[in-house]
């Protein structure tokens, strides 16, 4: 069964590569959604996959690319959209 989450990170998450980096992982777990850039500073996230590949695709979210301090990650399924690709939103 597939599922949809909303994911928010947030810490220094902008201009290190978040978001090129989180579509590579989404690729890597075969996950669909996007990834954009949130006027807060935070990264805004919806993947849409299996349990397990969204759970390793979080664990991910938690540490994110080499220049990337997280220090907040918020997810909560939602409504399953059906989403063909996943794409770097501006």
């Amino acid at each position: 069964m597939l599922h949809n989450y909303r994911i928010t990170v947030k810490g220094k998450v902008q201009e290190v590569g978040y978001r090129f980096n989180a579509q590579a992982m989404a690729h890597k777990y075969n996950l669909t959604g996007f990834v954009k850039n949130q006027h807060d500073g935070s990264v805004l996230i919806y993947a849409e996959g299996t349990d397990e590949n969204i759970n390793n695709f979080i664990e991910w979210c938690y540490v994110g690319p080499l220049l990337a301090e997280v220090t907040e990650v918020h997810a909560e399924e939602t409504d399953f959209v059906g989403y063909q690709t996943f794409e770097i939103k501006r």
